[in-house]
């Protein structure tokens, strides 16, 4: 039975969150998606990893099953390797070149993880590159329509 069957006077956020911090018992974290409006575009984090001492992980600009699958692929290759550092750039296989940006207002972004573990969370951006290698600093990337925010400075 679901939590808003057993529970019904709960209030629906609660519920939701309660479901979230199961999933990260069971998963380790989970994967957050914010659809885009209008000229923003989506964005999608995970929400478990800082219980694990590493910084969440942050994605813009793609659909949904493409960030999911991106940050669940980067989510295990940070339990493995460590948190990944903020100017590093990973190559994951069958994922597009990725250069990490840490962000400068986690919780402003990440509202879910912010629930779970407080305003101090971190949070690292995981900026991919176009087709043609080029990354969103590039007046060229994506042929010069954009589409993906970059939450952080650089780390050049």
């Amino acid at each position: 039975m679901c939590q808003r069957c057993e529970e019904p006077e709960r209030p629906e956020e609660e519920r939701y969150l309660i479901e979230v911090l199961d999933q990260i018992r069971e998963n380790g974290w989970c994967v957050q998606g914010v659809l885009g409006t209008g000229s923003r575009p989506s964005w999608a984090y995970t929400a478990g990893l800082t219980a694990q001492g590493l910084p969440e992980l942050v994605v813009t600009g793609l659909l949904p099953h493409h960030a999911a699958r991106l940050l669940n692929a980067a989510a295990e290759q940070t339990l493995h390797t460590g948190p990944p550092v903020p100017g590093e750039q990973w190559l994951l296989p069958r994922l597009p070149k990725l250069e990490i940006v840490q962000l400068s207002a986690p919780a402003a972004h990440l509202h879910i993880a912010v629930c779970c573990y407080g305003a101090g969370i971190e949070a690292r951006q995981l900026v991919y590159a176009d087709s043609a290698g080029r990354f969103p600093w590039s007046p060229q990337y994506n042929s010069g329509r954009g589409g993906q925010p970059v939450l952080g400075v650089r780390h050049a």
